[in-house]
């Protein structure tokens, strides 16, 4: 089995490249949102280490946002809680699809909570700076202040784009992006 990652800025269009594979994905921003939703032993892992913020189940989106922007070290133990389930969640992924030929990891902090193995193909999705800036500001619910604190605990985007075997130019155009993903899989299988 032949496991891709896929890094990039947050905007970028990771989760589209990652779809238009064709290929089983993992898709962790997804099983995130699943755990805040119905996993009662997450709610009372960060309800005990944030009891001031995390009070509902299902967890809120925004006593997430409130418990990251009212302390710095909120994130780090969110991320700790989390991370945990999401690599438990995608070691059954992988068993679960271990006969398909390519899978692909769409986890936006794979290289930062050490995901990958030196085996992956490693793929950075590289878009304009305008670009993501238009497609954040879109987005429901985006805070700009939540997108700096999420930022500082990412490795920089030179040394995720020095680290990867292929770059993707996303112009969030299918037929140019399809035309970049058949020449990956051409080298790679």
């Amino acid at each position: 089995m032949i496991r891709i990652g896929i890094l990039g800025d947050i905007g970028s269009g990771k989760s589209f490249i990652a779809k238009n594979f064709g290929y089983p994905v993992f898709n962790a921003d997804y099983e995130v949102s699943k755990l805040y939703k119905k996993s009662k032993k997450t709610f009372l892992n960060l309800n005990k280490v944030m009891p001031g913020y995390i009070v509902s189940y299902p967890i809120k989106k925004k006593e997430i946002s409130k418990a990251i922007l009212s302390n710095r070290s909120n994130l780090k133990k969110i991320v700790k809680i989390v991370h945990k389930e999401i690599r438990k969640k995608m070691i059954l992924f992988l068993k679960k699809n271990k006969n398909k030929k390519i899978v692909i990891l769409d986890i936006p902090l794979l290289l930062e909570n050490k995901l990958n193995t030196k085996k992956d193909v490693l793929i950075f999705v590289k878009s304009r700076k305008e670009e993501i800036n238009k497609r954040l500001n879109k987005r429901k619910n985006f805070n700009k202040k939540l997108y700096k604190k999420f930022k500082k605990i990412q490795l920089p985007l030179a040394y995720k784009e020095r680290k990867s075997d292929f770059v993707i130019n996303n112009n969030f155009i299918f037929q140019s992006v399809r035309k970049d993903i058949k020449n990956i899989l051409k080298k790679i299988l």
